[in-house]
């Protein structure tokens, strides 16, 4: 079983900037890629950002491009989430997802990034 604890959001004006953090804990050594998505009140939960484990890929939803950037650090197995250039449309609850060989993907708790215009 694998453990996922986000922190970093919190409330930001337009234009300002909030890194997130996805500490991964449990049976880590399965996992070959961590996922950000995010849910804003009344929509379905949207993909946000992708990178692989191993080679380090990334992916990015199009509205995110330029502004967001996902990274990782193997040896503490976390992943970061840093946002740039905020918009209100970015607020949402945000959820870490991690890829597991074999199973269902396991998701964290989420953490709410609200921005104010």
């Amino acid at each position: 079983q694998v453990r996922l604890v986000e922190s970093g959001g919190g409330l930001v004006q337009a234009g300002g900037s909030l890194r997130l953090s996805c500490a991964a804990s449990g049976r880590t050594f399965n996992i070959y890629v961590m996922s950000w998505f995010r849910q804003a009140p009344g929509k379905e939960r949207e993909f946000v950002a992708r990178i692989y484990w191993g080679g380090g890929s990334t992916y990015y939803k199009d509205s995110v491009k330029g502004r967001f950037t996902i990274s990782r650090d193997n040896a503490k197995n976390t992943v970061y989430l840093q946002m740039n250039s905020l918009k209100p449309e970015d607020t949402a609850v945000y959820y870490c997802q991690a890829g597991i060989t074999g199973t269902s993907p396991y998701w964290g708790q989420g953490t709410q990034v609200t921005v104010s215009s």
